[in-house]
């Protein structure tokens, strides 16, 4: 069995070793800092003991997992690793330091992976001497409970490493799916309207943010709404990767932040972590009660779902992704209740299309211009499965 290195003891990276650590692998974690290192070995193991009082593993299981994990503070312990996964902060130059520096460390062999959730895989493979062996392997937080796993090649990414990247993670009980490396890569990119669409209808007074919530979760059956949602996530995440898909694709409406949102980042109003955000978490405070008129609810859902829907397809149509991984994604990565294109058969091809035709007639903005695909679909009466 591999060696596998991790980059990074952020809760990223130590959530990554954990899953290989309990998978059998001996993990050398690696980190500049020492407080870090200290800090996610005592972590880890507090998540072990947790795990075994509630029973879900043996206290044997957990000392061999623990004693699998080893915090370094150089790069050399990485030299007979088989993977290694980078997962340091989202910038460019730090990523492609840290692919350089393990060049010469490592073996031929040695496959390099960048957690990245917004990067090019290009861009980081570009200063390898070897960039063929390295790839996207995208966890998504927290990595031992989140089952779907987004595998990333590059242009420059060869199909063997690809192929055993993939099998690799399969082994660890993840559910993969391949994506192409673009903005977002899936997950990332298809799941923008849920945020901004919603968004947008608050901002334009359609309904308030808890009204939406409570439309999504009771009517769509969506498990939680965008406005709660981006509150746990935070707006220093969420405005950030919204902004950042909207700039890598070259200022495209249909990715375009909030104004609203961005205040909220701007005000350090970020969620539960601070206590504000979209609603009060602060002690004492109550949550607003929602409007439950299901006519109103069911606008929201449609207009949402129609313009996830078109995101979908416009993955498939660019290759993105299969049909089938899509959906994978969508439902194993952000628990959505129905893949998207299965969710577009069961509404009617011709139905969501008449939705959007009717956002863009209305507003007449490029952010609701219909995926040409649906359109090719809804002509020929072809179906995505």
């Amino acid at each position: 069995m591999i060696e596998v290195g991790v980059v990074g003891a952020g809760a990223m990276g130590n959530g990554i070793a954990q899953v290989a650590a309990q998978s059998g692998h001996t993990v050398y974690v690696y980190d500049t800092q020492n407080h870090a290192l200290e800090k996610a070995k005592s972590k880890l193991e507090a998540i072990l003991n947790r795990l075994v009082e509630k029973g879900r593993i043996t206290q044997e299981d957990k000392d061999a997992t623990f004693g699998r994990v080893h915090y370094v503070d150089s790069l050399q312990p990485m030299k007979n690793t088989g993977l290694v996964i980078e997962a340091i902060i989202e910038k460019l130059s730090a990523k492609q330091s840290v692919f350089e520096v393990l060049e010469g460390i490592v073996s031929k062999e040695t496959i390099l992976a960048s957690n990245t959730s917004s990067l090019s895989i290009a861009s980081i493979a570009a200063v390898a001497k070897h960039p063929e062996r390295v790839v996207g392997i995208h966890f998504f937080n927290p990595a031992p409970l989140m089952p779907l796993v987004e595998i990333v090649p590059s242009m420059l990414t060869s199909n063997q490493v690809t192929e055993s990247s993939r099998a690799l993670v399969d082994s660890w009980k993840k559910v993969t799916v391949l994506a192409k490396d673009t903005p977002g890569f899936i997950v990332n990119r298809v799941a923008r309207p849920f945020y901004s669409e919603a968004i947008k209808m608050y901002e334009e007074g359609v309904a308030s943010p808890e009204t939406i919530d409570h439309a999504l979760k009771t009517i769509g059956g969506f498990r939680m709404g965008p406005f709660e949602l981006t509150d746990l996530i935070g707006h220093d995440v969420n405005y950030v990767v919204t902004e950042t898909v909207w700039k890598e694709f070259f200022y495209d409406p249909r990715f375009k932040p909030s104004i609203s949102q961005k205040r909220l980042l701007e005000g350090r109003m970020l969620g539960r972590k601070t206590g504000r955000g979209w609603f009060n978490y602060t002690e004492g405070a109550e949550m607003p009660d929602p409007n439950k008129d299901e006519t109103l609810g069911r606008q929201i859902v449609d207009r949402i779902v129609a313009m996830l829907i078109n995101e979908a397809a416009d993955a498939v149509l660019m290759g993105i992704g299969t049909p089938k991984d899509i959906d994978l994604a969508m439902t194993k990565g952000v628990n959505y209740p129905k893949g998207l294109l299965a969710w577009a058969d069961e509404i009617g091809i011709e139905t969501v299309l008449e939705r959007l035709e009717g956002l863009f007639a209305e507003y007449g903005d490029d952010r609701y211009r219909p995926c040409v695909l649906l359109k090719r679909m809804a002509k020929s009466g072809k179906t995505f499965f």
